[in-house]
This record gives C-alpha cells, sequence and structure tokens, in this order.
C-alpha cells in the first residue's frame, strides 16, 4: 500500500517484525549468501577483521562493524543492508539470493540474535562467542561449500547456477591451491 514494510513508529528502534525477520532470515543464509557475493578468490582478502568488509554475521542499527546494518534514517527510508557483496559479484545472483533468505525469514518468522551494538572488531573471541557471533567463510571452498549446504538457496538459483558456480569454484580453487605466490617466494625462499 505504499508504506515502507520496515518500519515500525511503535516498534523497538522503529523496525517492524516484517524487518526484524528479513533480518533473521539473511543472518541464517549468511554464509551460502557469501558464496554468490564474494565470487573470486581475491574477494575473501576483504573479509578480514578490521577491515571496512564486515567478516562478523551479526546485525546492528548503531555500529558499521556487523554484516548487517540498518541506516539511521526511518519512515520510508527505513532499510536494511548487506554489506558484504564485493564488486565483481553478478547483483542479480546477490540480490536473489538475498531476497529469498529475507522472505524465508519473514514466512518462518525467524528472530535474529540481539542487535551488535560496540564494535565487533574491538571484541575478543571469548565475547564474540558469548553472544553467538559467528564468521563468514574465510575462503571461496568455504563459501561454496557453505552454498551447497543451502538447500533454500540453491533451489532460489537453480540447478544450472549452482552447477556452473561449482565448476568456477573448482576450477579456481584448483589453480589458486597450486599457484606459488610471490608472496612465498619472498618469505620462504631464502630461509627454507
Amino acid at each position: 500500500d505504499g508504506v515502507n514494510a520496515f518500519y515500525d513508529p511503535d516498534a523497538p528502534r522503529q523496525l517492524s517484525e516484517t524487518c526484524m525477520h528479513f533480518i533473521g532470515g539473511l543472518l541464517k543464509h549468511a554464509k551460502a549468501i557469501t558464496r554468490v557475493a564474494n565470487p573470486t578468490i581475491n574477494s575473501y582478502k576483504r573479509l578480514v577483521p578490521g577491515y571496512e568488509a564486515p567478516c562478523y554475521i551479526s546485525w546492528s542499527a548503531t555500529n558499521r562493524s556487523a554484516l548487517i546494518r540498518v541506516p539511521a534514517p526511518r519512515g520510508n527510508s527505513t532499510r536494511v543492508e548487506f554489506r558484504s557483496p564485493d564488486p565483481t559479484c553478478n547483483p542479480y545472483l546477490a540480490f536473489a539470493a538475498m531476497l529469498t533468505a529475507g522472505m524465508e525469514g519473514v514466512r518462518e518468522k525467524i528472530e535474529p540474535p540481539a542487535s551488535i551494538d560496540k564494535n565487533i572488531y574491538h571484541m575478543t573471541l571469548e565475547e564474540r562467542t558469548g553472544v553467538g557471533i559467528g564468521t563468514l567463510p574465510a575462503d571461496l571452498y568455504a563459501a561454496h561449500q557453505a552454498l551447497l549446504a543451502d538447500d533454500l538457496i540453491c533451489r532460489a538459483l537453480g540447478p544450472h547456477v549452482v552447477e556452473a558456480l561449482t565448476s568456477v569454484a573448482e576450477a579456481e580453487w584448483g589453480s589458486y591451491r597450486t599457484a606459488v605466490h610471490p608472496w612465498e617466494l619472498d618469505r620462504y625462499l631464502t630461509t627454507y
């Protein structure tokens, strides 16, 4: 009806139940979405602690270190940002995966964990573990395994896309694993 479904002026943080459940769905499927949103070996060099791209599976309306951020404007501007996609991703596949996950959250009424309102990069491993903050896959191989294990996202993308992503991931990962990087030469050649 022309009203933002994520906005509720009477709810905590003015975020509707629909918004909260959408966030819950995104968080549930974040690891699988990562494969689509970060499609190259190099994509994972930015998903490390302390950089701009988030690597911790969490949400917040007040902090930029969370994977899912709800910017301050409310009303028709109320929105959710999934902050990990790499510029090399196919936006159509990334949005399809995100919308599928979020809509499952709405349908299944998936409640997200509490918002993390402090800088996650300053938290210790014990603090993160204590509040249930997981991490995104650290490399293309792990992300692809997460995708293959997520039936919902695989069904949304379709077998032809999943097969193509598998073919690319296997070729990229195989090539990457067998390549000797200049860093390795600089680090080890004179030492060993």
